[in-house]
């Protein structure tokens, strides 16, 4: 949120028609945060802390933001599977499945934050935002040119990454909870670099091959079309 929109050559006229559109520009991204804001806040203040409870004795490893590794072979992916599925079950945790469409981190985080996976445009969007904005943050962590990266993340269908939860956990203010199919790494928490975390949003990860928004046994919703506000 930091950008300058200043261009002293620029004449009077072409300078306000300018700065007027650039401030809608700017009033837009403040309208999307905060209707975000009010979607996710009420449900996440029942649900935050509880599922943490079930695995507050387990200790997660430092997390280093990364692009997507191999996706591992049909033998691999099926023992990760049954590993992820066996953790789950101890831990009295239950899966909100994904659609598998290439979005399905996006839509995993937007069922956390809102309560409805349809909202994954508008949390790519925000990624993409925090990540173009804050670029220091992260290029060093992507193995190509950085623009490249950009472009590739906001076509929609394209896989995220590592670099895109810490980047949503930055945008959101949110830590991100992550139970894997790693099978020297259950637990993943990811957190905000510079402020506290205001909430929790808990996702499942079958590396390297789909997320899904977790929740506690018995307490996974119906899927239910819910009325879209202008968050795209």
């Amino acid at each position: 949120m930091n950008e300058s929109y200043s261009n002293a050559s620029a004449s009077a006229s072409a300078s306000a028609s300018s700065s007027s559109s650039l401030n809608s520009s700017f009033q837009d991204t403040e309208d999307d945060q905060t209707i975000a804001s009010i979607l996710g806040e009420e449900e996440n203040s029942k649900l935050n802390g509880r599922l943490g409870k079930r695995l507050s004795h387990l200790d997660s490893i430092p997390h280093t933001p990364r692009v997507n590794g191999e996706i591992p072979d049909v033998n691999d992916a099926t023992l990760d599977h049954e590993r992820l599925f066996e953790r789950l079950v101890t831990y009295g945790l239950a899966e909100l499945q994904m659609e598998g469409d290439g979005n399905c981190q996006f839509r995993a985080l937007a069922d956390q934050l809102f309560r409805n996976p349809d909202y994954h445009k508008h949390v790519r969007k925000q990624v993409i935002k925090q990540l173009k904005h804050f670029r220091k943050l992260y290029e060093s962590y992507v193995p190509m040119k950085y623009k490249i990266y950009l472009k590739q993340m906001k076509k929609l269908g394209e896989w995220g990454d590592h670099l895109t939860l810490q980047a949503a956990a930055d945008r959101f203010g949110a830590k991100i909870c992550l139970v894997t199919s790693f099978r020297d790494t259950c637990y993943i928490e990811i957190l905000p670099k510079d402020n506290n975390p205001t909430r929790e949003l808990w996702l499942s990860f079958w590396s390297e091959v789909h997320y899904n928004s977790l929740y506690g046994s018995g307490d996974v919703p119906t899927r239910v079309a819910r009325k879209k506000h202008w968050l795209f």
